[in-house]
Protein backbone atom coordinates (compact mmCIF):
# COMPACT_ATOMS: atom_id res chain seq x y z
CA UNK A 1 0.00 0.00 0.00
CA UNK A 2 1.29 3.58 -0.12
CA UNK A 3 -0.08 5.94 1.73
CA UNK A 4 2.09 9.03 2.26
CA UNK A 5 2.66 12.30 4.02
CA UNK A 6 3.31 15.97 2.85
CA UNK A 7 6.67 17.13 4.51
CA UNK A 8 6.67 20.46 6.13
CA UNK A 9 9.78 22.48 7.79
CA UNK A 10 6.88 23.17 10.87
CA UNK A 11 6.17 19.05 11.29
CA UNK A 12 9.96 18.33 12.00
CA UNK A 13 9.94 18.76 15.70
CA UNK A 14 7.03 16.90 16.11
CA UNK A 15 7.70 14.03 13.72
CA UNK A 16 10.98 12.85 15.58
CA UNK A 17 8.94 12.53 18.85
CA UNK A 18 7.20 9.70 16.85
CA UNK A 19 9.46 8.23 15.14
CA UNK A 20 8.25 4.83 15.26
CA UNK A 21 4.79 5.86 14.71
CA UNK A 22 5.72 7.87 11.06
CA UNK A 23 7.69 4.77 10.02
CA UNK A 24 5.14 2.70 10.46
CA UNK A 25 2.32 4.99 9.36
CA UNK A 26 3.67 6.75 6.23
CA UNK A 27 5.40 4.51 3.17
CA UNK A 28 6.44 8.10 1.07
CA UNK A 29 6.90 11.81 1.32
CA UNK A 30 6.25 14.36 -0.79
CA UNK A 31 8.12 17.53 -0.95
CA UNK A 32 8.51 20.71 -2.80
CA UNK A 33 11.58 20.99 -4.22
CA UNK A 34 11.63 24.98 -4.26
CA UNK A 35 12.13 24.53 -0.36
CA UNK A 36 15.21 22.12 -0.18
CA UNK A 37 17.12 23.30 -3.44
CA UNK A 38 20.60 24.87 -2.38
CA UNK A 39 19.40 24.08 1.54
CA UNK A 40 22.57 22.56 3.86
CA UNK A 41 23.24 23.00 7.08
CA UNK A 42 21.21 21.81 9.47
CA UNK A 43 17.91 21.74 7.89
CA UNK A 44 19.77 20.00 4.86
CA UNK A 45 21.19 17.68 6.71
CA UNK A 46 17.65 16.96 8.03
CA UNK A 47 16.08 16.59 4.86
CA UNK A 48 18.66 14.27 3.72
CA UNK A 49 17.98 11.78 6.41
CA UNK A 50 14.11 12.01 5.75
CA UNK A 51 14.95 10.59 2.15
CA UNK A 52 17.31 8.16 3.32
CA UNK A 53 14.65 6.98 5.38
CA UNK A 54 11.76 7.16 2.66
CA UNK A 55 10.91 7.00 -0.85
CA UNK A 56 9.88 10.75 -2.00
CA UNK A 57 7.95 12.21 -4.72
CA UNK A 58 8.21 16.18 -5.42
CA UNK A 59 5.34 18.18 -6.14
CA UNK A 60 6.77 21.98 -7.49
CA UNK A 61 5.33 25.34 -6.18
CA UNK A 62 6.87 27.85 -9.11
CA UNK A 63 7.56 26.16 -12.31
CA UNK A 64 4.38 28.22 -13.96
CA UNK A 65 3.34 26.07 -16.79
CA UNK A 66 0.81 28.87 -18.44
CA UNK A 67 2.83 32.09 -17.45
CA UNK A 68 3.51 34.42 -20.53
CA UNK A 69 6.40 34.53 -19.69
CA UNK A 70 9.23 32.53 -21.11
CA UNK A 71 10.11 28.94 -19.19
CA UNK A 72 12.56 29.43 -16.98
CA UNK A 73 14.92 26.74 -17.90
CA UNK A 74 17.80 27.50 -15.71
CA UNK A 75 15.13 26.59 -12.82
CA UNK A 76 13.62 23.53 -14.14
CA UNK A 77 17.49 21.90 -14.75
CA UNK A 78 18.04 22.79 -11.23
CA UNK A 79 15.06 20.45 -10.47
CA UNK A 80 16.37 17.70 -12.44
CA UNK A 81 19.43 18.39 -10.33
CA UNK A 82 17.97 18.16 -6.79
CA UNK A 83 15.77 14.76 -8.14
CA UNK A 84 18.55 13.21 -9.18
CA UNK A 85 20.53 13.94 -6.30
CA UNK A 86 18.27 12.43 -4.06
CA UNK A 87 16.52 9.97 -6.09
CA UNK A 88 13.40 10.60 -6.97
CA UNK A 89 11.30 9.89 -10.01
CA UNK A 90 7.92 11.30 -9.69
CA UNK A 91 7.87 15.05 -10.29
CA UNK A 92 4.31 16.59 -10.61
CA UNK A 93 3.13 20.45 -11.00
CA UNK A 94 0.25 22.66 -10.75
CA UNK A 95 -1.67 23.31 -13.90
CA UNK A 96 -1.70 26.61 -13.42
CA UNK A 97 0.62 30.11 -13.34
CA UNK A 98 2.56 31.57 -10.50
CA UNK A 99 4.40 34.49 -12.70
CA UNK A 100 4.64 37.22 -15.57
CA UNK A 101 7.31 39.63 -15.10
CA UNK A 102 8.07 38.60 -11.57
CA UNK A 103 6.36 36.16 -8.92
CA UNK A 104 2.99 36.21 -8.04
CA UNK A 105 2.81 33.83 -4.89
CA UNK A 106 -0.75 32.65 -5.83
CA UNK A 107 -2.02 29.92 -8.24
CA UNK A 108 -3.67 31.77 -11.52
CA UNK A 109 -5.82 29.96 -13.25
CA UNK A 110 -4.95 29.49 -16.75
CA UNK A 111 -8.09 30.40 -19.58
CA UNK A 112 -9.92 27.24 -20.06
CA UNK A 113 -9.00 27.49 -24.47
CA UNK A 114 -8.00 25.87 -27.45
CA UNK A 115 -5.37 27.90 -27.20
CA UNK A 116 -4.11 27.77 -24.09
CA UNK A 117 -4.30 23.61 -24.21
CA UNK A 118 -1.28 24.14 -27.25
CA UNK A 119 1.01 26.44 -25.31
CA UNK A 120 0.81 24.80 -21.84
CA UNK A 121 1.32 21.07 -23.99
CA UNK A 122 4.28 22.49 -25.53
CA UNK A 123 5.75 24.35 -22.36
CA UNK A 124 4.90 20.76 -20.30
CA UNK A 125 6.93 18.91 -23.37
CA UNK A 126 9.83 21.35 -22.72
CA UNK A 127 9.90 20.38 -19.19
CA UNK A 128 10.09 16.96 -20.03
CA UNK A 129 12.68 16.74 -22.26
CA UNK A 130 15.15 18.70 -19.64
CA UNK A 131 13.71 16.51 -17.07
CA UNK A 132 14.35 13.65 -19.25
CA UNK A 133 10.72 11.88 -17.40
CA UNK A 134 7.24 12.73 -17.58
CA UNK A 135 5.69 14.69 -15.23
CA UNK A 136 2.35 14.72 -13.64
CA UNK A 137 0.04 17.33 -13.76
CA UNK A 138 -2.44 18.47 -11.13
CA UNK A 139 -5.74 19.45 -11.59
CA UNK A 140 -5.83 22.65 -9.51
CA UNK A 141 -8.84 24.69 -7.25
CA UNK A 142 -9.38 27.95 -9.03
CA UNK A 143 -12.24 30.78 -7.92
CA UNK A 144 -12.02 32.69 -11.67
CA UNK A 145 -12.48 31.37 -14.91
CA UNK A 146 -11.45 34.37 -17.16
CA UNK A 147 -11.74 34.05 -20.84
CA UNK A 148 -13.10 30.65 -20.36
CA UNK A 149 -14.02 28.42 -24.19
CA UNK A 150 -13.86 25.26 -22.57
CA UNK A 151 -15.28 23.07 -19.87
CA UNK A 152 -12.74 22.41 -16.92
CA UNK A 153 -12.60 18.47 -17.62
CA UNK A 154 -12.28 19.10 -21.45
CA UNK A 155 -9.17 21.52 -20.61
CA UNK A 156 -7.35 19.30 -18.41
CA UNK A 157 -7.92 16.16 -20.28
CA UNK A 158 -6.58 17.97 -22.97
CA UNK A 159 -3.68 19.30 -21.66
CA UNK A 160 -2.44 15.52 -20.72
CA UNK A 161 -3.38 14.21 -24.16
CA UNK A 162 -1.12 16.49 -26.38
CA UNK A 163 1.81 16.95 -23.60
CA UNK A 164 1.38 13.32 -22.97
CA UNK A 165 2.66 13.92 -19.04
CA UNK A 166 0.65 12.34 -15.97
CA UNK A 167 -2.14 13.32 -13.91
CA UNK A 168 -1.44 14.19 -10.09
CA UNK A 169 -5.19 13.55 -9.05
CA UNK A 170 -6.25 16.35 -6.61
CA UNK A 171 -9.92 15.34 -5.12
CA UNK A 172 -10.31 18.05 -2.56
CA UNK A 173 -9.95 20.39 -5.60
CA UNK A 174 -12.24 18.49 -7.21
CA UNK A 175 -14.52 19.08 -4.08
CA UNK A 176 -13.61 22.65 -3.60
CA UNK A 177 -14.26 23.40 -7.75
CA UNK A 178 -17.57 21.32 -7.99
CA UNK A 179 -19.13 23.70 -4.86
CA UNK A 180 -17.79 26.78 -5.96
CA UNK A 181 -18.88 25.91 -9.80
CA UNK A 182 -21.70 24.09 -9.12
CA UNK A 183 -20.81 21.34 -10.97
CA UNK A 184 -20.86 17.19 -9.89
CA UNK A 185 -17.68 16.26 -8.39
CA UNK A 186 -18.46 12.80 -8.48
CA UNK A 187 -18.90 13.01 -12.96
CA UNK A 188 -15.87 15.44 -12.89
CA UNK A 189 -13.87 12.74 -11.50
CA UNK A 190 -15.63 9.92 -13.70
CA UNK A 191 -14.76 11.83 -16.60
CA UNK A 192 -10.95 12.69 -15.78
CA UNK A 193 -8.14 10.51 -17.62
CA UNK A 194 -7.66 8.70 -14.35
CA UNK A 195 -5.15 6.37 -16.35
CA UNK A 196 -2.60 8.81 -16.29
CA UNK A 197 -2.54 9.49 -12.78
CA UNK A 198 0.31 9.01 -11.30
CA UNK A 199 -0.99 9.82 -7.70
CA UNK A 200 -3.46 11.59 -5.81
CA UNK A 201 -3.34 14.41 -2.85
CA UNK A 202 -6.11 14.33 -0.87
CA UNK A 203 -6.47 17.59 2.15
CA UNK A 204 -9.07 19.45 4.05
CA UNK A 205 -10.65 22.70 3.24
CA UNK A 206 -12.13 26.16 4.44
CA UNK A 207 -16.01 26.33 4.58
CA UNK A 208 -16.37 30.36 3.68
CA UNK A 209 -20.26 29.82 2.83
CA UNK A 210 -22.77 27.72 1.73
CA UNK A 211 -21.31 27.94 -2.13
CA UNK A 212 -18.06 29.04 -1.77
CA UNK A 213 -14.35 26.50 -0.25
CA UNK A 214 -11.25 27.96 -0.14
CA UNK A 215 -8.72 25.15 -1.07
CA UNK A 216 -6.10 26.33 2.54
CA UNK A 217 -4.98 22.42 2.98
CA UNK A 218 -5.15 23.82 6.47
CA UNK A 219 -8.24 21.56 8.05
CA UNK A 220 -9.29 17.74 8.34
CA UNK A 221 -10.27 15.91 5.71
CA UNK A 222 -13.93 15.91 5.01
CA UNK A 223 -16.19 13.10 4.37
CA UNK A 224 -17.19 13.52 1.29
CA UNK A 225 -13.80 13.96 0.08
CA UNK A 226 -12.64 10.75 1.39
CA UNK A 227 -15.85 9.28 -0.63
CA UNK A 228 -14.17 10.91 -3.56
CA UNK A 229 -10.78 9.19 -3.05
CA UNK A 230 -12.78 6.15 -2.18
CA UNK A 231 -14.54 6.33 -6.00
CA UNK A 232 -11.28 7.25 -7.61
CA UNK A 233 -9.54 3.83 -6.55
CA UNK A 234 -12.39 1.92 -7.65
CA UNK A 235 -12.32 3.77 -10.99
CA UNK A 236 -8.39 4.06 -11.62
CA UNK A 237 -6.92 1.66 -9.62
CA UNK A 238 -5.39 1.62 -5.68
CA UNK A 239 -3.21 5.36 -6.59
CA UNK A 240 -0.36 6.17 -4.53
CA UNK A 241 -1.86 8.87 -1.76
CA UNK A 242 -0.68 11.91 -0.04
CA UNK A 243 -2.21 13.87 2.55
CA UNK A 244 -1.44 17.54 2.30
CA UNK A 245 -1.42 19.99 5.44
CA UNK A 246 0.29 23.20 5.12
CA UNK A 247 -0.47 24.87 8.89
CA UNK A 248 -2.74 24.27 12.08
CA UNK A 249 -0.15 20.71 12.18
CA UNK A 250 -2.42 18.60 14.10
CA UNK A 251 -0.92 16.63 17.10
CA UNK A 252 1.29 14.20 15.38
CA UNK A 253 -0.97 10.65 16.33
CA UNK A 254 -4.16 12.67 14.77
CA UNK A 255 -2.22 13.40 11.75
CA UNK A 256 -1.27 9.79 10.88
CA UNK A 257 -4.66 8.84 11.19
CA UNK A 258 -5.74 10.51 8.40
CA UNK A 259 -3.06 8.91 6.76
CA UNK A 260 -4.57 5.56 8.43
CA UNK A 261 -7.76 6.45 6.68
CA UNK A 262 -6.05 6.76 3.41
CA UNK A 263 -4.20 3.16 4.04
CA UNK A 264 -7.75 2.02 5.29
CA UNK A 265 -9.56 2.59 2.13
CA UNK A 266 -6.77 1.43 -0.38
CA UNK A 267 -7.22 -1.73 1.61
CA UNK A 268 -10.83 -1.65 1.05
CA UNK A 269 -10.40 -1.28 -2.37
CA UNK A 270 -7.95 -4.17 -2.60
CA UNK A 271 -10.72 -6.43 -0.80
CA UNK A 272 -12.85 -5.33 -3.27
CA UNK A 273 -10.94 -6.84 -6.14
CA UNK A 274 -9.29 -3.16 -7.20
CA UNK A 275 -6.04 -3.59 -8.53
CA UNK A 276 -3.08 -1.22 -8.19
CA UNK A 277 -1.91 1.97 -10.14
CA UNK A 278 -0.50 5.22 -10.34
CA UNK A 279 3.74 5.46 -10.13
CA UNK A 280 5.68 2.71 -8.35
CA UNK A 281 6.85 5.05 -5.83
CA UNK A 282 10.66 3.79 -4.94
CA UNK A 283 13.17 4.36 -2.45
Amino acid sequence: MTAGLGLRRGMFGDLAEYRGEVDRAVDFMEAAPENWIGVGGRLGRAFREYTERFPFVCHGLSLSLGSPAPLDVDFVREVKAFLDEHGIEVYSEHLSYCSDHGHLYDLMPIPFTEEAVEYVAERIRRVQDILERRIAVENVSYYAAPGQEMEELAFVNAVLERADCQLLLDVNNIHVNGVNFGYDAVAFLDGIAGERAAYVHVAGHRVEAPDLRIDTHGADVIDEVWTLLERAYANFGVLPTVLERDFNYPPVPKLLGEVDTIRALQRRAREGGVVAGGAAIRG
